[in-house]
C-alpha cells in the first residue's frame, strides 16, 4: 500500500496509463485502476473525480505556472513574446513529466472522449492566458488572438518535441515554432490583396 497521498496519486496515474494502453480507455474501470495501484476504489475517488481526469492531472499546475509567467514577463515585450516567455517557463513541467506525457498523448489520440476533454482543457487554458494578457493591459481582442495563436504554437512545439528522437529540448522547439509563427505573418500584403482584388 502507498504510504502517502502523493505516492497513491502517482501510482493511480501510472496504473491507469498502463491499463488504458493494454485494454483501451473504454474497457478499463476505476476499480481495476485502483487494484493495479494497490489501493481501494474509494482512494481513487479521493484523488480523481473520474477516470478521464487521471490523464489531465497537471492542468491546474500548468495554468498557475502560465499565469505567473505572463505576469512576470518583462514589461516591454509584445504579446506573442510574453507568451513565448511564459511557455518556455511552463514547459519545464512537461519536460519533467516526459515519461508520462508520451504514452498519455497516444491514449488520448486513440480515445474520442479523451480528445474532447483535451479540447475543453485547451480552451480553458487559452482563456486563462488571454486573461493574463488583459491584466497586462493588452486590449481584449488582441489578447484573445495572441492567446489562441500562442497556444497553437505551444501545442505544436510540444508535439514535435515528443515525436523528436533527437536530444533537442522543448525549449528549442518552442523557439523554432514561435519563429515560424512570426514568419507566417510576414509583411503586410498590398491593399489590393487585402481587399480581395
Amino acid at each position: 500500500m502507498p504510504r502517502s497521498g502523493a505516492e497513491a496519486r502517482r501510482r493511480l496515474q501510472q496504473a491507469a496509463l498502463e491499463l488504458y494502453r493494454e485494454r483501451g480507455f473504454d474497457r478499463t474501470t476505476t476499480a481495476e485502476i485502483a487494484a493495479r495501484a494497490g489501493v481501494n476504489e474509494r482512494t481513487f475517488f479521493r484523488h480523481f473525480p473520474d477516470k478521464r481526469e487521471v490523464l489531465f492531472d497537471g492542468e491546474p499546475e500548468l495554468r498557475a505556472a502560465l499565469m505567473r509567467a505572463v505576469a512576470e514577463a518583462p514589461g516591454d515585450l509584445e504579446p506573442l513574446d510574453v507568451l513565448l516567455f511564459a511557455f518556455r517557463k511552463a514547459g519545464r513541467i512537461l519536460e519533467e513529466n516526459r515519461p508520462f506525457s508520451e504514452p498519455r498523448l497516444a491514449v488520448i489520440a486513440a480515445t474520442p472522449a479523451l480528445r474532447e476533454r483535451e479540447l475543453a482543457k485547451a480552451a480553458s487554458l487559452t482563456e486563462a492566458v488571454a486573461e493574463a494578457l488583459r491584466r497586462r493591459n493588452v486590449a481584449a481582442r488582441p489578447a484573445e488572438l495572441a492567446a489562441h495563436a500562442g497556444w497553437a504554437a505551444f501545442h505544436q512545439a510540444a508535439q514535435d518535441w515528443l515525436a523528436d528522437d533527437s536530444a533537442q529540448s522543448l525549449d528549442a522547439h518552442l523557439l523554432q515554432t514561435f519563429d515560424e509563427l512570426r514568419a507566417l505573418s510576414g509583411p503586410r500584403p498590398p491593399a489590393a490583396a487585402r481587399a480581395g482584388d
